[in-house]
């Protein structure tokens, strides 16, 4: 057998060992979703079900979880902040790389300066400021924390895409008498779906995701996101209905999922359209 055979067979070993590490978990959190409490008590994790229980499971979790509220509310969170980031974001590209933004440079690093210290930072001084505007456990102030703690990313990729749009394109708007808003929408933001594509399903899923900051500035039912949700449905109920914590599990995994499949074909080309033009 030749090295390179070798190298692939134990290529091929590592990925599969992989592949099942990572499966494994996933495939006996379904399982004992499909399991009643009763049954899920008696038998082990990996035994298939006798009988099917997973509409009863996520029935408990949607409304004797108070999952369904969660679920509503974070899909507001993670839509409207992603749209809101990469809309302000975008604007800010625009005005930093085609109108020559004075000190666009410093302007650039402040902004992206939000991304250098870990999140951990800000509890502490977001809680109190958030106690003080009235912000703290509303749905407003979420939307609002959402949205501003995705612009730096955002304003990263985008600023970095603009400058790869063909400046005899934005001349020849300029000529035509296309308004300074015209190049940016109809111009700008049309060649740029692929990083706003990848963009969404960044900032949707970390959002969507997010337990440290829902939990610090929410505290109802209703205005925290369904990470929070969850955490606080498996205190209540790991040892009643483990079955049904773990069907809101993977109630909760399913937007993210879906997200990935529909976007999955414009991440690869988004991050790297900027490498390829230049």
């Amino acid at each position: 057998m030749s090295k390179f055979s070798i190298t692939r067979v134990i290529f091929f070993i590592v990925l599969s060992v992989l592949v099942v590490v990572w499966v494994l978990p996933l495939g006996i959190t379904f399982i004992t979703a499909l399991k009643s409490p009763e049954e899920a008590a008696r038998t082990y994790a990996w035994e298939l079900p006798e009988q099917i229980a997973l509409s009863e499971n996520i029935a408990f979790a949607w409304k004797k979880g108070h999952l369904g509220d969660s679920f509503v509310i974070t899909l507001v969170y993670a839509t409207g902040g992603a749209l809101g980031a990469i809309f302000l974001a975008s604007l800010a590209a625009y005005a930093m790389v085609q109108l020559r933004l004075k000190n666009s440079f410093f302007w650039f690093l402040l902004i992206y300066s939000g991304t250098i210290f870990p999140f951990q930072m800000y509890l502490l001084p977001l809680f109190f400021f958030y106690q003080t505007t009235s912000l703290y456990d509303t749905q407003t102030g979420l939307v609002l924390f959402y949205t501003a703690v995705a612009i730096p990313f955002c304003l990263f990729v985008l600023r970095n895409h603009f400058t790869t749009i063909s400046t005899e394109v934005i001349e020849a708007a300029k000529i035509d008498g296309l308004s300074n808003f015209g190049i940016y929408w109809r111009i700008c933001m049309r060649l740029s779906f692929a990083p706003i594509a990848a963009l969404f399903l960044f900032q949707f899923t970390w959002i969507w995701n997010d337990l440290l900051f829902g939990i610090t500035l929410a505290k109802s039912a209703d205005v925290r996101p369904i990470m929070a949700g969850l955490a606080g449905m498996r205190g209540i109920y790991a040892s009643q209905n483990t079955p049904g914590v773990l069907a809101g599990a993977l109630i909760a995994s399913v937007p993210t999922l879906l997200i990935f499949l529909f976007l999955y074909r414009y991440l690869v080309r988004g991050l790297t359209l900027s490498a390829s033009e230049e």
